[in-house]
């Protein structure tokens, strides 16, 4: 039987793109069906006009729009695509201004979702799954947030993991069970050390 696992990101993080590349890799080793799930970072930060960060987060906010579009019609995987595609262009391409129809459509999505960019209906469940997220691991941490199956039979969450490169295969899955033994632990709460290097996500995939 398969592990549910949610993924909470914003587009723009590159510790988000990171984890997720790890987290894929992972996947069909330990039979685990990901869901992406949008945490915005303009909202999360209350990130003012004055920020140098505003324009291009509340752009992410936008891509949000598009990724609950592409769920409510095209399914889990699909938002999994859009998102592996905006990561190649955001982190690879070193590009945020790209044309969304575009990334749809390398993404194999109907270029149609599109015009949920600038459509706020969607706000409102972009919103709902941003607060999902914080309501499982409180709002004193960033992003990303995973979360898997307790052992009561819940849902538990954690902030993370941040890691900065993905380790080989073996380590990535001594990891990833590292950290499922940590999360369903009721006890258990944080483990942090300072970081001495940016992400390195690799190659672009």
């Amino acid at each position: 039987m398969s592990m549910p696992v949610r993924f909470w990101l914003d587009p723009l993080c590159p510790f988000c793109w990171t984890t997720s590349l790890w987290l894929r890799k992972v996947a069909p080793h330990r039979d685990l069906d990901i869901s992406w799930q949008p945490i915005s970072l303009l909202v999360k930060n209350e990130l003012t006009e004055e920020s140098s960060w505003f324009d291009v987060a509340t752009r992410a906010f936008a891509m949000q729009r598009v990724m609950e579009s592409v769920r409510s019609s095209e399914g889990e995987a699909a938002v999994g695509e859009y998102y592996l595609e905006l990561g190649r262009r955001i982190h690879h391409d070193h590009s945020t201004d790209f044309d969304i129809a575009d990334a749809l459509r390398f993404a194999g999505l109907p270029e149609s979702h599109a015009s949920a960019f600038d459509d706020e209906a969607f706000d409102t469940e972009v919103m709902r799954r941003h607060h999902e997220g914080l309501a499982l691991v409180g709002n004193d941490v960033g992003t990303p947030i995973i979360s898997i199956p307790g052992h009561d039979g819940g849902e538990v969450g954690i902030f993370g993991p941040v890691i900065t490169e993905i380790p080989d295969l073996d380590a990535s899955l001594e990891l990833w069970d590292a950290m499922v033994t940590l999360v369903q632990r009721p006890e258990f709460f944080e483990l942090k050390r300072s970081r001495t290097s940016g992400p390195n996500p690799g190659p672009r995939p």
